[in-house]
């Protein structure tokens, strides 16, 4: 869902409506700042994730093929979607995906929340344990095929991300939406890991051309991007200051300018943590990096009144300001090593689950 990023977040939902300062500073304000925390925190989550126990937390790792491959996927999907809309009842296509992004976000928000309720409940609490199985077969031939282990901290989690399931079930509202969005994006940043820098340079490489050609070259990301009504992107009302919470021109960033990015910066951090320098110079600058290119994807935008591929300032961003670094510590190529730190942790991770 990540790969269908709607990169206007200046495009005014209506023609009539025109944006004062006050709001549009503010909807872009915003945008950015809940941009960064998915990155920041998923990052910071992503350096630890890889040594759980728990087989639900075990990271997806990225390979060069994977990241190869990648653009082409998010291709034929966005093209496809495209054709679904043109063809069929977009009432309906949106129905359907309410109901499936009903179920991920309930999920991706539970466990988003999970380390939060953790630190929030008193000792006293009576957290019980549980163990969802089930298995296949029996006797030798028993197989197991799901088995997921949880607590009642964990179940209250999911009795609140419920709550707010329905909430955007039945009114689309988009707190809501940004609710679900920032736990899809901080989970993405968490649990997918590139396996090293240069995969990293391949993936965002290759959905720079994806991203600059669907935006530039057709229509069919922003017509997807308008038609698709599910958490795959942050919205802010630029007409808050004006109606409320009940406020519908919306200024928008797709996740995949979050996600894609993020995944590479928090890959920058575990490799600042296996440098065991006790310095976090590659985090930090890619960080920096991100918000310097994101600002200049709204700077653009917002001149030109024109949707722009925000990966088309992002990639170039995220991935010269760390080589820069590089370059001045003389670090270049241990960065570009294939990171056996990283390799092993992950390894000690799969061993110990």
């Amino acid at each position: 869902c990540s790969t269908n990023e709607e990169d206007a977040p200046a495009l005014n939902a209506t023609a009539k409506f025109v944006a004062t300062p006050e709001g549009t500073a503010l909807a872009y304000g915003s945008l950015v700042f809940m941009a960064l925390l998915p990155i920041f925190f998923g990052a910071l989550r992503s350096v630890t994730c890889s040594k759980s126990k728990n087989s639900s937390d075990m990271p997806e790792t990225i390979t060069g093929r994977d990241a190869a491959r990648f653009p082409i996927i998010a291709s034929c999907t966005l093209f496809g979607l495209y054709l679904f809309f043109k063809v069929f009842s977009q009432e309906y296509i949106n129905l359907l995906l309410s109901v499936y992004f009903f179920g991920l976000g309930v999920l991706a928000l539970s466990h988003t929340m999970s380390p939060l309720m953790s630190r929030i409940f008193p000792e006293s609490f009576p957290n019980k344990q549980y163990q969802l199985l089930f298995t296949q077969g029996s006797g030798e031939s028993k197989e197991e095929i799901v088995n997921y282990e949880f607590d009642t901290k964990n179940l209250v989690c999911l009795v609140i991300s419920s709550v707010v399931g329905v909430w955007y079930l039945l009114k689309k509202h988009w707190i809501a939406n940004n609710l679900f969005g920032l736990a899809f994006a901080l989970n993405g940043v968490e649990l997918l890991h590139l396996n090293n820098v240069s995969t990293g340079c391949i993936l965002l490489g290759g959905l720079f051309v994806y991203d600059v050609f669907w935006v530039f070259g057709t229509n069919v990301m922003v017509t997807v991007a308008k038609s698709f009504e599910a958490p795959i992107k942050l919205v802010f009302p630029q007409d808050l200051l004006e109606k409320g919470l009940g406020a519908s021109n919306f200024a928008m960033l797709g996740l995949g300018d979050i996600v894609i990015p993020g995944i590479f910066i928090a890959l920058l951090l575990r490799f600042d943590v296996s440098l065991k320098k006790n310095s976090r110079t590659y985090f930090y600058s890619s960080f920096l990096a991100y918000i310097f290119g994101l600002g200049l994807t709204i700077f653009v935008m917002h001149t030109f009144k024109h949707a722009q591929p925000a990966l088309l300032y992002l990639v170039p961003a995220c991935v010269g300001f760390p080589v820069i670094v590089a370059l001045i510590k003389g670090e270049l190529t241990e960065m570009f090593r294939d990171r056996q730190n990283q390799a092993q942790c992950r390894r000690q991770g799969n061993l110990s689950a």
